[in-house]
């Protein structure tokens, strides 16, 4: 069943490359999709490996703090479908960047976007592939670190192909098949854990919390974040800023409304994905209590301690159990459809930063536009792999991270670095080509800075792994008791013995408000002359114009 899918996908992947066509058919295959379709295909690249196995598994250990994933997920949307969607679509044509070249300096502009667009679609990489390794260990029933690393590296060159074969196209439609099935697949089990406990919620509700250990206290704020100091309740904040303003930055997000005809329906292709996304979440709710009630929060914690099997264990007792047929089936299916979406949502990734490298930095920057449409595509593939090989790469030191909690780290850096510029060159005349190089760079640096000096890197109270992991003197230089099973995060980057110089698990509280505040302190402290003042004024009037009225969008 696993290697039937996949070789499904390949094959719409090679049927698709039949009909794509020069640099518009690989990189937005020409705008031939109609508004359903690319909502659907906007739901399948937004419901990742975070959100079926990351959220889950989030659920099933942190009870009611899992569910704010959810929540934080879809509002994100409304700033999409209010500010960017159609704007976005009248004023591009393939990339971020064609909006912040159509109004400021051209190649200082495309140069910013491309960097940031790559380092937000890489750090979304990881989380995906990390998902990969999660479930394909789980279904072969191999463990440890070399099956993870090779799993990764398969899954990356999985995504390599479809992305040099089939361009935009082929990667829409394995997307929309995929998110038929993921639906499909959540929808039968979501039915099935309701039908154990006679559709009634509160039954269920009631025996996670008696089956997780944590009684009442798990269907009350207080698991992941709160329970420990102010520095968590202010981790809840960022979360949520992060999530719900980096949703409308995400450069794999934002070059799908470039794959239909116009800026209407762009509009509605947003409204399809908040309906199919809305129901989604709302499924993921039963799945992971459903999950710490009948697989139990202690087994899933000793299965993988970040959570990441959730889902698939409790597809497999609700066939029957490990070792049976009907276990065995349930759990290729269900990871099946994880390992397709993943592999769409990484595409979709991979296509996103090629292409960005391909269009903004070759062609524009460093070609100043006199590339061949034939170099461009070259360019791009070349791109695809050596993007994925540092994809790759990162995975593999990233392997033992929850993969929601990788995805929100994405989302801060997109709405660090990315939205200011996007909303400003919409919606402020006076914003200056300065002003967008500071936003964009000083968000980039702030977010991934105050990454690297995070729990996430230097470990702490607020990452899990089994004690069994750390000696007692390093359980308690990370201020944790050795007898406790969640202590300070083994597998971080530089240290786990060491407090996280910053508290933060996500930047965004910090690194957002730093950029918007770059991106004005530049545009109003940047010296400029009248000459380009009186210019920039013009543009801003007709790219108004186009943006709200789709005259002149290509």
């Amino acid at each position: 069943m696993f290697v039937v899918l996949v070789l499904a996908t390949l094959g719409i992947t090679f049927w698709a490359r039949r009909s794509t066509r020069g640099t518009g058919g690989f990189y937005t295959a020409s705008g031939e999709f109609n508004a359903l379709q690319n909502g659907i295909a906007i739901s399948g690249d937004y419901l990742s490996a975070a959100s079926f196995l990351g959220i889950a598994g989030i659920i099933a250990l942190s009870g009611y703090d899992g569910f704010l994933y959810s929540i934080g997920f879809l509002v994100a949307w409304l700033v999409a479908l209010l500010l960017v969607a159609e704007l976005l679509r009248n004023t591009g044509r393939f990339t971020m960047a064609d909006v912040l070249a159509a109004r400021l300096r051209n190649g200082p502009m495309r140069t910013a976007a491309g960097v940031s667009t790559i380092v937000v679609s890489i750090f979304y990489l990881i989380a995906q592939m990390v998902g990969a390794s999660t479930i394909v260990g789980q279904l072969l029933g191999v463990t440890g670190a070399g099956a993870q690393i090779w799993t990764i590296v398969g899954v990356g060159a999985l995504m390599i192909v479809y992305v040099v074969v089939g361009g935009m196209k082929g990667t829409t439609w394995v997307q929309i098949v995929k998110a038929g099935l993921l639906i499909a697949g959540t929808l039968t089990m979501t039915v099935w854990v309701l039908a154990k406990y006679g559709f009634n919620v509160s039954h269920l509700l009631g025996d996670a919390a008696a089956q997780s250990g944590k009684k009442d206290a798990f269907l009350q704020p207080g698991q992941k974040y709160g329970a420990t100091d102010g520095w968590s309740k202010l981790d809840l904040i960022s979360l949520g800023v992060a999530l719900v303003l980096g949703t409308a930055a995400l450069p794999h997000v934002l070059v799908r409304f470039y794959t239909v005809p116009t800026g209407r329906d762009a509009r509605k292709s947003v409204n399809w994905a908040i309906g199919i996304i809305g129901v989604f979440y709302l499924m993921t709710l039963v799945l992971g209590f459903g999950a710490a009630a009948i697989v139990h929060t202690a087994v899933i914690k000793e299965k993988d301690p970040s959570g990441n099997t959730a889902a698939t264990l409790l597809a497999e007792h609700l066939g029957g159990g490990a070792g049976t047929t009907g276990g065995s089936m349930m759990l290729a299916f269900v990871a099946a459809v994880a390992f397709a979406t993943i592999l769409a949502v990484v595409a979709g990734l991979t296509l996103t930063s090629s292409s960005s490298f391909a269009h903004d930095l070759y062609a524009n920057v460093i070609k100043k536009g006199k590339a061949t449409e034939r170099q461009e595509l070259f360019t791009a593939k070349i791109a695809s792999v050596a993007i994925g090989a540092v994809a790759i790469v990162l995975s593999i030191l990233a392997r033992e991270q929850n993969v929601a909690f990788l995805v929100a780290l994405a989302f801060a850096i997109a709405a660090s670095a990315n939205l200011p510029a996007i909303l400003f060159t919409l919606f402020w005349k006076r914003f200056t080509t300065f002003g967008a190089k500071c936003g964009i760079y000083t968000g980039l640096i702030a977010s991934v800075g105050l990454v690297l000096l995070s729990p996430i890197c230097w470990g702490g109270a607020t990452s899990t792994v089994h004690a069994a992991k750390l000696s007692a003197k390093q359980a308690a230089d990370c201020g944790v008791p050795v007898q406790s099973k969640e202590v300070g995060n083994a597998t971080a980057l530089f240290s786990c013995t060491a407090k996280a110089p910053v508290p933060l698990q996500n930047p965004g509280l910090i690194s957002i408000p730093v950029g918007f505040v770059a991106a004005i302190a530049g545009t109003l402290l940047g010296g400029r002359r009248r000459d380009e003042e009186q210019q920039e004024a013009e543009t801003y009037e007709a790219l108004e114009v186009r943006a709200l009225t789709g005259v002149g969008a290509v």
